[in-house]
């Protein structure tokens, strides 16, 4: 029997009433929050400016220049905090999206297995 059909539907629903809420918080925060996020250096290039190494980084063509979203912001969107919160939008999409897919394999490989046979329905 798979794990989903031993949950009671009340279960079910409980789990899916919060990943949704879950997804929603992140959304939120990604959306509205982030645009306040401190102007201030992370604790990497703070440290790479005290051991006074950032002007060397800062030298060599930055590769994030060329990514999608450069800085955490679109380039074509002219509001800082409108494109911020744009990224943290395309951010959190982005990694609820991958978290689902790696979440997802071992079902798959499960399924396909016992599919193959190589395995009995009492290990599921």
């Amino acid at each position: 029997m798979s794990e989903t059909s031993k949950m009671s539907r009340k279960q079910r629903i409980g789990l899916g009433a919060f990943v949704a809420i879950a997804f929603a918080v992140a959304l939120i925060l990604g959306i509205f929050i982030s645009p306040f996020a401190s102007e201030s250096p992370d604790g990497l290039e703070r440290v790479a400016e005290d051991k006074g190494f950032i002007q060397k980084a800062e030298e060599t063509e930055q590769v994030w220049k060329h990514s999608p979203i450069p800085d955490y912001e679109f380039p074509k969107v002219k509001n800082a905090r409108i494109a911020t919160g744009l990224s943290g939008l395309i951010g959190t999409i982005i990694t609820v999206a991958v978290a689902v897919a790696v979440g997802l394999i071992p079902l798959a490989i499960r399924k396909s297995r016992k599919r193959s046979g190589t395995i009995s329905t009492d290990e599921t």
